[in-house]
């Protein structure tokens, strides 16, 4: 029997490039059954659940819904709200006051186990509703997944703001250092590798979270760059950490700042990259040495965004719909990669996606642990998009020196 009532749908965690399209297509998709009486965005996801924030997207024109599809960041506003039973429960009663037989949540892995908790809470009460996980993060770690929406804009501008690195240290070397997001996990950070054209192009040397790291290893490796090249330039996960499991960022740094979860502060500090440039211009006497970390503006940058990452974002959005007023399912919406590069989309059971992060398999990272491997390109290529810039070098012959032979 197909449950007749409200529809509900929020975005939790960090906002990407492409969360929009997942929020309109599942919308749009749900506009077309007749069981759905009202749709209803919650504003500042699981919060504005609580607080009843929530806005008629019944009432929102279809223009408009595709304009928004097409900006990036969250539309209905977002937070870092890690629900517990009490909190779900709280959430739940909502739900049941306002009628919500449809629940849809885009997010990544604690949005996925928040919707597993409202789910069993349900069930346990035999309250009819179907609660989908929409999956989305720039982290790329969500389990089941080949891959995730917003992973793939996220990583086109990484490996476009290397391209522009490798064209500065080309005109005026030096050694350059790119911190980029990643706590667990380092597909974000390995995109950079994709900005390689020229053989002595970088990025040269890249640390994922997923190898032990080594200050002094990372030096020995920097010094042999630099004396092959003449430049070196690196892309590091905020993330890495030594034998043990420690950040990095906790054994250079006095003082470590912690976040609302007690997590050591990566994503807001460029003291990384600043402490390693340190390391590199004392203990390898190299003046010209500079950092950055990206920080947010790799989540939402406006003129970014890779076609496969919008149409796939799409896609998950509509089929969460699908999957909830055809079939009337719950479940998390996974995307799997098939032939040469296409994808399939599968109802994947909450609880194999929820909490658990999924590292950078083996085979992608090189036996030194400072680069990926080809396999890893072939993966990355093609979720990067088909508008990809290129960069071009002057090809003229030298002019034979009279004065300075």
């Amino acid at each position: 029997m197909k449950q007749e009532g409200k529809l509900l749908i929020a975005q939790g965690g960090g906002p990407t490039a492409v969360i929009n399209q997942s929020l309109v297509g599942a919308v749009l998709e749900s506009r077309k059954f007749p069981q759905v009486t009202k749709i209803y965005g919650a504003l500042h996801g699981v919060s504005g659940i609580v607080k009843e924030d929530f806005i008629d997207l019944t009432q929102e024109t279809t223009q408009n819904l595709e304009l928004v599809a097409g900006t990036p960041s969250s539309a209905l506003l977002s937070t870092r709200d890690k629900p517990d039973d009490k909190y779900c429960e709280e959430m739940f009663k909502v739900m049941k006051a306002h009628d919500i037989r449809y629940f849809f949540y885009i997010g990544g892995n604690d949005s996925a186990d928040t919707v597993r908790i409202v789910n069993e809470k349900a069930c346990e009460e035999n309250y009819e509703l179907r609660s989908i996980h929409i999956p989305k993060t720039i982290d790329n770690d969500l389990l089941v997944n080949d891959h995730c929406p917003g992973f793939g804009s996220a990583a086109k501008f990484v490996t476009q703001a290397f391209m522009g690195v490798n064209l500065d240290i080309s005109a005026l070397p030096g050694v350059y250092i790119g911190v980029v997001m990643g706590r667990n996990a380092g597909f974000l950070t390995a995109a950079a590798a994709m900005a390689k054209k020229y053989p002595e192009d970088g990025p040269h040397l890249i640390y994922l979270p997923e190898k032990p790291f080594s200050i002094e290893k990372f030096l020995l490796d920097v010094k042999a760059t630099y004396e092959k090249y003449g430049k070196c330039v690196i892309a590091v996960s905020e993330g890495i950490c030594d034998n043990d499991g420690s950040p990095i960022i906790s054994k250079l740094c006095k003082e470590i700042e912690r976040d609302s979860h007690g997590n050591i502060q990566l994503s807001g500090t460029g003291q990384l990259g600043d402490l390693l440039a340190s390391e590199i211009k004392e203990k390898l006497r190299i003046k010209r040495v500079r950092s950055d970390t990206f920080g947010y503006v790799q989540r939402s940058f406006m003129s970014c965004v890779s076609d496969t990452d919008q149409r796939e974002a799409r896609e998950v959005g509509e089929k969460a719909a699908q999957f909830a007023l055809w079939q009337n399912v719950d479940g998390s919406v996974t995307i799997h990669r098939t032939g040469t590069y296409s994808v399939d989309y599968r109802l994947s059971k909450l609880e194999q996606v929820a909490k658990y992060t999924k590292s950078m398999p083996e085979d992608f990272i090189n036996k030194d642990g400072n680069h990926v491997t080809d396999k890893f390109i072939d993966y990355v290529r093609p979720l990067l998009g088909s508008a990809m810039p290129q960069a071009h070098r002057l090809r003229a012959p030298k002019v034979e020196k009279i004065l300075n032979k």
